[in-house]
């Protein structure tokens, strides 16, 4: 196809004069999509280094990016990007790179032909593959959506191998914005976040700074621009955090910019006796170096209790976020983080960036990408509607624009981490069931739950054995490698993945009523147990405690997604499922003693007190007369460790022994006795001034345990199912 006649008017720089992107959809054969690519490359004069091409066969001269790698070029700009899907469709790299191409750039995505492509082997279907599914299982559902959106886009070039020309719908050029006064600013809102961050560095101590934006709007480049103006006011230490390294590019390269004879890399910067630096998440924490500033890029993808640290750490710090981003929520974060700000400093500021920098206002391929990835999506309205009873039909989903997009709002708003992979996944993973609790676009409940198990015995074996890993099976895999239950992979589960209730609906016993419901489903199913993993905190733990699921299991480290140790949790459908359930609390009380005194030790006592009850009794001897000495007389707590430890551990599972107990008695038992810390550190943790206030604490513990000792409440009653302290 000859383009050059077809294509002039459209050919920069009568197009990019307008600053607008351009989106061009390429289908039909491979080697003929990637021949029509490379002749828009051509046409448009752009040099080999001006193209990030994401995929395989490149032409000559032009580096291939492989999806995986698309976060290492964020913070760089390309004239063209081209997408070829043959190579797999990764939702999470499309949204990355589609950020680089700056105004007046050509956007190219290489397709199969629209009918063929939602039966394509996609290579991206292995990572949704279900280890017990064949590749066929896996949907073509998302597939199908996008080339239903692509077909009704107005805006962009269509080429297809079997179908004329479809020429774009004029976009006029937009008025210029407003001038800002500050002459290193591009607009007039990035000044105002410069101000906004050099008021929390320079003014009153406590009042961090927020800044949101869309993609494109310059709040990196305001970090970077307020760092390099703190260094010349003669401030020395500037540290800045992100997800990775790749994110905080633009800062460093902003900054330097104006900083004459800087010195220093992608994460270094030495500007005459000032230096600003990157410090990953974890390490910022651990070392906790002096800083005049902590500057905390795309902060939405990081926990939220790193954000928090950082904010009781350091009192100036200035935090930047992507609302509509490819790598978390921006108003998951508004919704959660901001609440902590409300309550922990009231003088913090927000400024949220809308003019566009890097390309035009109202341009089509920001559109277009937030369309297809779901970017924009929001929860919407709510109404009263009763629990679902089946799973949602997903074909008919799929092809529902407005109610997909209400559904994956809210799961965007319940999780600060929701990628547009998950949107891929969600409509295509073969052991996958979407629950909905609303009618049409008004969603105020969902759930995502996986089928997991169900394997043959000598598979179950080979699981148990660490010789097998089964892909998409969570807590069969993990009750078999880490709690040495053979039988875990055998038996057949249903795992709540995700759960999200309607930010105006919580607390209103929405979540509990579609878990009940969920279990009258995996009932039906013939399914064993119901169970999830998530970030241990003692909210959720005891929320999930209350609606009949039990702890059987804390990771050993913290979560990279989280930030928190996770918790595996199960509750019993079948008298199969009670025997898994019972072997599984065995395990855990056997391990998880020795796990607190050594790499759980850190963990605060609030996540291993809500933990605890109800667990089996720690194997040993309590001595009732060593308790007696220590709780009476002047007996050391060191010379009747082993009995002290025992009865604590007693009386931290046993309810009826709990509830003599206040939060202070419950804490000083886990600091001192299960995770064996020095007597300072406890009493730091326990808001005491040293050793003799923590060891009288810990004597008035156990004398309120043995008086509870009486015929009308023996040792080791069995537990309050209801309890959930």
């Amino acid at each position: 196809m000859d383009l050059t006649h077809l294509l002039r008017p459209l050919i920069p720089p009568g197009y990019g004069a307008t600053h607008h992107r351009r989106a061009t959809w390429i289908s039909g054969e491979p080697d003929w999509c990637r021949e029509q690519a490379a002749e828009l490359l051509r046409l448009w004069g752009l040099s080999a280094e001006a193209v990030f091409w994401c995929g395989d066969h490149a032409p000559p001269g032009i580096s291939p990016i492989p999806a995986h790698r698309a976060t290492h070029y964020l913070g760089q700009e390309c004239r063209a990007l081209v997408i070829d899907t043959f190579a797999g469709l990764d939702p999470d790299a499309l949204g990355a790179l589609s950020g680089t191409l700056v105004g007046g750039g050509l956007f190219c995505l290489l397709t199969p032909p629209p009918q063929d492509w939602p039966s394509y082997p996609d290579p991206y279907r292995r990572r949704i593959q279900v280890a017990g599914w064949p590749e066929s299982a896996v949907g073509g559902r998302y597939l199908a959506r996008l080339a239903r959106l692509l077909s009704a886009d107005p805006h962009g070039l269509r080429l297809d191998q079997q179908a004329p020309l479809r020429l774009p719908r004029p976009l006029p050029a937009p008025p210029p914005p407003p001038a800002p006064d500050d002459p290193h600013c591009a607009t007039r809102d990035q000044q105002r976040a410069v101000e906004a961050v050099l008021k929390t560095a320079l003014g009153a101590r406590r009042h961090p700074t927020v800044l949101t934006a869309d993609r494109g709007r310059g709040k990196s480049a305001a970090l970077g621009i307020a760092a390099a103006r703190l260094l010349q006011a003669g401030r020395r230490r500037i540290l800045i955090t992100a997800p990775h390294p790749q994110a905080s590019r633009a800062v460093f390269q902003h900054a330097t910019a104006l900083l004459p004879g800087a010195r220093g890399g992608p994460t270094r910067l030495h500007w005459q006796q000032g230096a600003m630096r990157f410090l990953a998440a974890d390490a910022l924490l651990s070392e906790r170096p002096a800083a005049d500033l902590i500057l905390v890029d795309e902060a939405a993808a990081l926990p939220t209790p790193i954000l928090a640290a950082i904010l009781e750490h350091w009192p100036r710090v200035a935090y930047a976020t992507t609302l509509h981003g490819y790598e978390g929520s921006g108003r998951g974060f508004a919704l959660r983080f901001q609440a902590h700000l409300q309550r922990r400093s009231r003088g913090w500021r927000t400024v949220h960036l809308r003019q566009p920098i890097r390309w035009a206002e109202g341009d089509p391929v920001e559109a277009l990408i937030d369309r297809l990835l779901l970017l924009d999506a929001e929860a919407g309205p709510t109404r009263d509607a009763p629990p679902p009873h089946a799973p949602e039909d997903r074909d008919r989903l799929a092809n529902d624009e407005p109610r997909l997009r209400r559904l994956f709002g809210l799961l965007v708003d319940a999780h600060y981490r929701t990628r547009p992979s998950d949107l891929r996944h969600l409509l295509d993973g073969p052991n996958l069931s979407v629950f909905i609790q609303g009618e049409g676009e008004a969603v105020s409940a969902c759930a995502l739950v996986a089928r997991e198990g169900g394997f043959e015995e000598e598979f179950a074996e080979a699981v148990w054995r660490g010789e097998r890993r089964p892909h998409g099976h969570l807590l069969p895999e993990s009750m078999a490698v880490h709690l040495g239950l053979a039988e875990a992979p055998r038996l057949q589960g249903a795992r709540v993945v995700r759960l999200a209730v309607h930010p105006r609906r919580q607390r209103q016993g929405l979540g509990s009523a579609l878990l009940q419901a969920l279990c009258r489903w995996a009932e039906v199913q013939g399914l064993d147990y119901l169970g999830t993993s998530f970030g241990a905190t003692p909210e959720l733990i005891r929320f999930w405690r209350a609606n009949g699921l039990l702890p059987i299991r804390l990771s050993l480290s913290r979560s990279a997604v989280s930030g928190e140790h996770s918790v595996l949790m199960l509750r019993p459908l079948t008298p199969a499922g009670e025997r898994l359930l019972a072997a599984a609390r065995t395990a855990f009380a056997e391990q998880l003693p020795h796990a607190l005194s050594d790499h759980l030790r850190e963990l605060d006592p609030e996540r291993v007190d809500a933990l605890l009850p109800g667990l089996p009794p720690m194997a040993g001897r309590e001595r009732p007369a060593e308790l007696r000495a220590y709780a009476h007389h002047r007996r050391l707590l060191e010379a009747a460790m082993a009995p002290l430890t025992v009865a604590a551990w007693r009386a931290l599972t046993t309810p009826a022994l709990r509830r003599r107990l206040e939060p202070c008695h419950r804490h000083g038992l886990i600091l001192r006795l299960l995770q064996k810390r020095p007597w300072d550190e406890c009493a730091a943790a326990l808001g005491l001034p040293g050793r003799r206030q923590v060891d009288a604490l810990l004597r008035e513990t156990f004398a309120r345990i043995l008086a509870a000792e009486t015929p009308a409440n023996p040792a080791g009653a069995p537990p309050d199912a209801d309890d959930a302290r």
